[in-house]
Formats: structure tokens, sequence, C-alpha cells
């Protein structure tokens, strides 16, 4: 008689944990996790998280994914500590959310969340999520020069020109506007160029990063929420830098309210960046807010941007009188038609000699169409001079550019 032992093989370690309320309630996660990690995953609430990730069988783990929807907000602070745990233990952690407010989006990234994937699942994204994690960080770059540079501490100028832009009507090349003249100004000599500074006041949905591919910083935020303590290192540290050459103040990261801001925080930023730049280069929002009589009365020119149609002209007309019941400087508008007819398109000449004529303005630059180009730039994060340097549009605000810069200098050595 024989007899024979039976082996059982010892069960795969776990490699990776869902976390979450219920994880029946992410039936497409399951089938995600099954498919790339197979039986070696596990599945936790989120009381049972921390108490597991403080065990030594923990330490196999390569990555969680925290899986949450709206109704786990609540439990934000102990979501957070999971996050942090993780990271403290050199776990990699792959957030997924539904329905969740950018907000708290925001704040568990910023607690230490390696990766985001929304939910439902796109096809394959957990799987590529996983990738990410497995591959090492790229070597860094090894930087020639110091990372000190001089371009780094503002510069000293004295009382510098305010410029501002608003769209009369959205899509009027407003933006476009500011970010290529604050450009062309900041590049208009290559020996002692001015000093320029560009800052972008549509605080819900200001683009001057994305046109200039610029990172959005939280510093920003707290800049505005407690402007009384601004100085110096606070408005060098809010900037970042395009080109070692103009200095930007992006909107915020999140939307924020329009009356987040007052006019004394404005009226103390512009006055700030007045006595570092030679020129300050203001995008505002399309809407007219309360601090808007603070940038009119501050800047030497406000240019408003139209086109060649009748929201244009409304909305023209309707910001006049609104400056003039408040008795506000409406002389100090600079009405910019974008998209302008050519130079032998007789019919669209004439509709703008009839715009002037019926609205009692004058069209003094009027902007060329720069087609497809103009988008593209902003796509690309390049101004047109780099993108599109023999742009029509690129042209016609580089000549602006230089005309500011000269009338000023006249007015200095006529001073």
């Amino acid at each position: 008689m024989t007899s024979s032992t039976m082996t059982h093989p010892a069960p795969s370690p776990i490699r990776a944990c869902t976390i979450s309320r219920d994880v029946q309630n992410f039936d497409l996660l399951i089938e995600d996790m099954e498919a790339a990690m197979n039986d070696t995953w596990g599945d936790l609430g989120f009381v049972e998280a921390l108490a597991f990730l403080g065990q030594p069988e923990a330490d196999a783990l390569e990555f969680v994914a925290l899986a949450m929807d709206a109704d786990d907000e609540t439990d934000l602070p102990l979501l957070s500590e999971i996050i942090a745990f993780a990271k403290q233990k050199g776990i990699k952690c792959i957030l997924i959310a539904e329905d969740v407010s950018p907000a708290s989006l925001h704040h568990l990234l910023r607690s230490g969340a390696d990766e985001f994937v929304p939910y439902p699942l796109p096809e394959g994204e957990l799987e590529a999520a996983i990738a990410r994690l497995k591959t090492p960080p790229p070597e860094p770059l090894r930087v020639v020069e110091p990372v000190a540079k001089p371009a780094e501490a503002l510069p000293k100028t004295g009382a510098g020109v305010v410029l501002a832009v608003q769209g009369i009507a959205g899509g009027s090349g407003a933006t476009t506007l500011a970010t290529n003249l604050a450009w062309e100004l900041a590049t208009l000599e290559k020996t002692n160029p001015p000093q320029v500074c560009l800052l972008d006041l549509s605080l819900q949905f200001g683009s001057v990063a994305t046109f200039l591919d610029l990172p959005r910083r939280d510093v920003v935020f707290e800049l505005w929420s407690d402007s009384e303590r601004l100085d110096d290192d606070a408005l060098r540290q809010a900037f970042v830098t395009f080109g070692d050459r103009l200095r930007v103040l992006t909107a915020p990261t999140d939307i924020l309210p329009l009356d987040f801001i007052g006019s004394e925080d404005v009226k103390r930023v512009i006055e700030l960046a007045r006595k570092h730049f030679d020129y300050v280069v203001i995008d505002m929002p399309t809407t007219l807010v309360q601090w808007t009589e603070a940038v009119l009365n501050a800047c030497q020119i406000y240019f408003a941007t139209l086109e060649l149609d009748m929201r244009s002209a409304q909305n023209c007309l309707r910001l006049k009188r609104a400056l003039q019941s408040e008795e506000l400087p409406v002389e100090k508008l600079r009405f910019c038609l974008n998209r302008a007819p050519k130079f032998t398109d007789l019919t669209g000449k004439g509709r703008v000699r009839r715009m002037c004529e019926g609205l009692d303005i004058s069209l003094d630059i009027q902007l060329p169409d720069g087609g497809r180009a103009v988008a593209q730039s902003a796509d690309h994060g390049l101004p047109l001079a780099m993108s599109a340097a023999k742009n029509p549009l690129r042209r016609e605000i580089a000549k602006l550019a230089k005309s500011l810069h000269d009338l000023g200098r006249d007015e200095v050595e006529a001073a």
C-alpha cells in the first residue's frame, strides 16, 4: 500500500487592493482589476484600509485603487489619511472618482494620489494607469545654467504703463491680443528690452496659462485671498516666467467668483507691478465687475476688442453708456476691430465706416484675420511671434507694440 501526500500551492501574495465604501458599486473596476491582476488583488473598506496598511502583509502591495463617488465626499479627511499613509509606505495610489467635485479631487491629488481615472472607467485606462505606475521616473535633466537666474528677481523700473484688454463679446480675441502684445513688448529690443508682466484677471476661465503653456500655481489663490500682505516676495513667487522675458500672473487653479476680489486688492497688485515693470498688460474678464473701475482708472489705455457684427455693436453701445453714467474715463477706451476686412474688401470697409458713425467711436486699431494659425498657436502654447512670425495678425500686433513703446519713449524725452 502506498500513500501520497497531497500538496497545495501557496496562495499568491496580494499585490493590489481596491479601497471603497462598497466595491459592488464599481462593477467595471472589479472587471478591470481581474483582467489586470488575476487573483492577486483584494478589497478593503475605508476603515479596514488604514489597519491593513499598517500590517507587514501590506509591504507586498504595488498599488491601491481608491474608488469614491459623491456620497464619499463627507469622508474626505479619512480618504486623505489613507492616501498619505499609503504614500508613506511607498505604495502607489490610483484615485478613481465618479461625480466628485473638482475641489475634492484637487485636495486628494495634493494628498499624494499618483494617478486619477474617472468612473465609469474608459476602455483600457486602468491598465494604462498601472503601467504608468510601473514606469520608472525619467532621470532629471542636467541644468547647465544656474537655477537662480537673474530674471527670477523682480526688476526695478519705476512707474510702468498699464494696458488693459477686454473683449466686448466672447471670442473677439481679447486674450490673443493681450498675450501677444505683452510678448511683443517684452521682445522689442535685444540688448535692453522693456520689463513686461501679464496679469490674467479672468478669475473663472482665464486662459493666458493655456496660451503660453504655463503651470497654474496655488500661490495665486493665496495672493488674491490675502492681498493686504502682498509684498515683493509674494508677487515674485506668484509669477511664472515665459521665455526668460515675460512674467505672467496666471488665473487661479480653481474657478473663483468674480467678486472674490475687490477694488483694493486689484489696486495693490497693479501698483506693486508698476514699481517693477515698464509695462503691465492686463487680460480682463468679459464681464464688468466691481473692480473694473479700479483697472480703468489705473491704466493708460483700455483696449476693447470687438468684431464686425450686431452683438459687438450693441455691447459697445451698452459699455459706453455704462461708463458715461458712472462718469468714468471713457476717453481711455481704444476700440480694436478683430478680423477686420481686407484692404480690397470695399463692402467690409463700408460696414466699418457705418459702425463707427452709428456708435460714434473710432476704430483706429484694425486687426486682420490670422486664420487657423491663431488657434494653433494658442493650443501649442506659443505666441504668434514663435509659431507664425509672418502671420498678418502677428505683424499688426508687433506694429502696435512698437508704436506704444515709441510713444512712451517720446513722452519721456519730451519731459
